[in-house]
Formats: structure tokens, C-alpha cells, sequence
């Protein structure tokens, strides 16, 4: 399936990254299966038959290796922290090349929070960055499968799992730790996945919350491509850097933590 096919099933299929409207729910029918199996196994087939492809459109992929993505990104926050943000691609010129395909350099896996918006604290521009956001920065099948999106098909080097200072879902994961609380609604599985990292960081010196939020961030980081051939096989050709890190609230710094 060439990128052009592949491109037009996963509009049919609704992907909201590739442009395409929302998914809104379970689709009914004999039809709506086939659509949805149809848009996996085309994710499938680029995560098998290309492995780095180039991003679609006209807009070539990034050249940037793994070293210098990373790079860009600690000049980025060096530049916000000094409050003289570098100059972000945001005009009219910029969203009219972008309309004929995107090449970010870098996939972020961070939380939703407000206060952590990352194209402002790494001072990027429009079409720089992917970006996947829910609350504890946490990994589910949606979230894989669009970072596998971002290495795959749109040709990331970098993948950065950021955490940041207070973050609200760690907190309430201590919190069931701690004291055994309870969530209405599904928060309290949304939290599952960040208890092991909150049980780990009992022993660890300093503030319970914020040794949990690194360990959240490192956690997943270390699980991505332990649970992705496709980001394996990036990592060990030197074609892909995953790593966690952590924002400070007031500061805003960024700091970093290698993926082993």
C-alpha cells in the first residue's frame, strides 16, 4: 500500500492525525468494523514495510539526527527559561507549506495540563513537534500507535516522555497509594498505570510526588520500545533517541533522564 493509499484509509478511518475528523465512538455495523480493521492493518503494513518513511506531502522529513533533535530542544527551553522564547514558524507562509504534509522532529508524550504547553517551553514552531497529551502522560494503544505514527511514517528521531512538577494524576495515584483513595468516573483507571511507578518511588529520598512524577516518566519511556518492535529497531539502527524528562512549574526547565 503506497503513502497516498495509506493516507486516504486512515482519513476514511477518522485518524485526527492524519487531518481526518475524531473518532466519536464505537462505529455500528458490519461496515464500520471493516473500516476500523481496515485503518489498523494499514498502521500495520507502515510499521512493517516502512519502517522510517518519509513524512506525506510535499514537506520533506527532518534531517536531524536523534543528538541534534535533542539539542534543538534544550536550546528551545534554555531560550524560555531566559524569557526570550526563539523565534517560532507561526505565519500565513508557514500553515500554507504545512498544508502539504508535516515533518516534526520530535514525538512528546506529555500530560495535559495547562501549564505545560510544550510547543511554548521548547520554544517550537508550527509542525515541529507531535504531540500526544492526557493526564499522567501515560501510554495506551492510542498513544503507542500515534508515536509509532511519528517514528514510522512521519520520521522522528526524538521521543520525549514529559512529566512535569505537581502533576495532578500522580498525585492521585499517590493519593490511592497513601491513603487508599477512591475516584468517581474512570479516573481511577486512567491512574492504574502510574501506581507502579508511585510504589517505587517510596524509597526513594526526597518528596514522594515528585520522585513518582520521574518515575512515571522513565517508566514509560523504558517501556515504549520494550513494547514496540518498531521503535526497537529504530533505536538500535541510531536512527531514534527516546528519552523521559521533567518541567518545572516555576522555572521552567526541563530536565532530562536517558532511556536505557
Amino acid at each position: 500500500m503506497g503513502e497516498r493509499q495509506m493516507d486516504d484509509v486512515m482519513r476514511q478511518g477518522g485518524c485526527a492525525c492524519c487531518d481526518g475528523a475524531p473518532h466519536a465512538g464505537p462505529r455500528p455495523g458490519r461496515r464500520g468494523l471493516a473500516i476500523g480493521a481496515l485503518t489498523i492493518g494499514a498502521l500495520a503494513c507502515a510499521a512493517v514495510a516502512l519502517p522510517l518513511a518519509p513524512a506525506v506531502g510535499r514537506v520533506p522529513a527532518t534531517t536531524l539526527t536523534p543528538d541534534r533533535a535533542l539539542a534543538r530542544m534544550q536550546a528551545g527551553n534554555a531560550a524560555w527559561r531566559r524569557d526570550t522564547p526563539m523565534p517560532a514558524s507561526m505565519g500565513r507562509d508557514r500553515r500554507e507549506v504545512l498544508a502539504g504534509g508535516q515533518a516534526p522532529y520530535c514525538v512528546i508524550l506529555g500530560c495535559s495540563d495547562s501549564r505545560v504547553p510544550p510547543e511554548l517551553l521548547f520554544g517550537a514552531g508550527l509542525g515541529d513537534l507531535f504531540i500526544i497529551r492526557n493526564a499522567g502522560n501515560t501510554v495506551d494503544t492510542a498513544a503507542l500507535g500515534s508515536i509509532e505514527y511519528g517514528v514510522g511514517v512521519l520520521g522522528c528521531p526524538l521521543v520525549v516522555v514529559l512529566g512535569h512538577e505537581g502533576c495532578g494524576a500522580v498525585a492521585a495515584a499517590v493519593e490511592v497509594v497513601e491513603h487508599n483513595a477512591s475516584y468517581e468516573g474512570v479516573i481511577g483507571d486512567m491512574i492504574l498505570p502510574i501506581i507502579p511507578a508511585v510504589l517505587a518511588a517510596r524509597d526513594a529520598p526526597g518528596a514522594l510526588l515528585d520522585a513518582a512524577v520521574i518515575g512515571n516518566a522513565r517508566r514509560t519511556a523504558g517501556r515504549l520500545h520494550r513494547q514496540s518492535p518498531l521503535l526497537e529497531e529504530a533505536m538500535r539502527g541510531g536512527r531514534l533517541k527516546i528519552m523521559a524528562a521533567r518541567y518545572d512549574l516555576n522555572e521552567g526547565n526541563v530536565a532530562w533522564f536517558e532511556t536505557v
